[in-house]
């Protein structure tokens, strides 16, 4: 979907020093929806480009809108660490 957003053109100016005023509107954006808890961090990840979760949590930290972890979550996590080490393990050992 596409967004257009009409600003003024003094306002457009002043705000200028901002940098690239797209990138700031869809920033702003997902942090209102993270927030709201209307956007889950994997969708912000991808509104936003970012390549893996622990980019998306440090953009929405930096921002003031932390995620707490359900225990079902944390143990859903650490199943997946675990069975990467495992396959990084078994790769590692075929190498050699």
């Amino acid at each position: 979907m596409e967004v257009r957003v009409m600003l003024p053109d003094d306002v457009a100016a002043s705000l200028q020093s901002l940098g690239d005023l797209s990138r700031r509107v869809l920033e702003s954006l997902a942090i209102e929806g993270a927030r709201a808890g209307t956007l889950t961090p994997y969708q912000v990840q991808r509104m936003l480009g970012f390549s893996n979760r622990f980019e998306v949590d440090g953009f929405l930290k930096s921002h003031g809108v932390l995620f707490d972890y359900s225990p079902e979550e944390l143990a859903r996590e650490m199943e997946t660490i675990r069975r990467l080490q495992q396959a990084r393990a078994a790769m590692a050992n075929a190498a050699q």
